[in-house]
């Protein structure tokens, strides 16, 4: 069954078919969640949000009209809008990057100096995304790490196609000035994603 055959089904008093419609999307939430809250080092709330998420997802599905959006970008709109709201309640609670103790490992067959040097401008490149505004945070984290196409992110985002394009614009560009003094040369374009697309 797709997303429309499961929510009907659900709608007509099936609701355990709603724990397939989790599954379908709990690991893509908790990517998406754990990555907005990394700049806040509230990246150990992750569970609690999308599963306060689907609750709330669950709540409002009689309300939900795939006329207006798909599953799936009403879902990650609802992330979003959690994951702010919790942000805005923990505001002045800020935890280092560092101290999120999440870094990445480089494959056996990279020289010990190469993989650390890698590790550490990945380190630079989420800091930098860490840093940006709330809407660009996300656009990019929706392009880049979740490879939406530009039309979800203006759904997700409530913001035009062009909007969106302008905001990943702008993430990209606050990125690239922000590791300018680190990377000597233009190499951050193959990390993390952060290729102008």
């Amino acid at each position: 069954m797709d997303d429309s055959e499961l929510i009907k089904e659900i709608k007509e008093g099936n609701i355990e078919l709603y724990s397939e419609l989790m599954r379908r999307y709990e690991r893509k939430m908790y990517a998406f969640v754990y990555h907005m809250l990394r700049s806040s080092g509230l990246e150990h709330m992750s569970e609690d949000l999308v599963s306060e998420t689907f609750y709330k997802a669950y709540r409002s599905l009689a309300s939900f009209r795939e006329i207006d959006a798909s599953f799936s970008t009403w879902v990650y709109t609802i992330a979003r809008n959690t994951v702010l709201s919790e942000l805005r309640k923990h505001r002045g609670s800020d935890v280092p990057l560092e101290e999120s103790g999440v870094i990445p490992i480089a494959s056996l067959d990279t020289a010990p100096e190469q993989a650390m040097l890698r590790s550490e401008r990945v380190i630079k490149v989420r800091e930098a995304i860490n840093n940006l505004p709330d809407k660009q945070r996300t656009a990019i984290i929706l392009r880049e790490y979740d490879q939406m196409d530009y039309q979800e992110i203006s759904d997700i985002l409530g913001q035009t196609v062009s909007s969106v394009k302008s905001l990943l614009f702008r993430a990209r560009m606050s990125v690239k000035n922000q590791l300018h003094s680190y990377f000597f040369e233009p190499i951050y374009e193959e990390y993390e994603g952060m290729k102008n697309r």
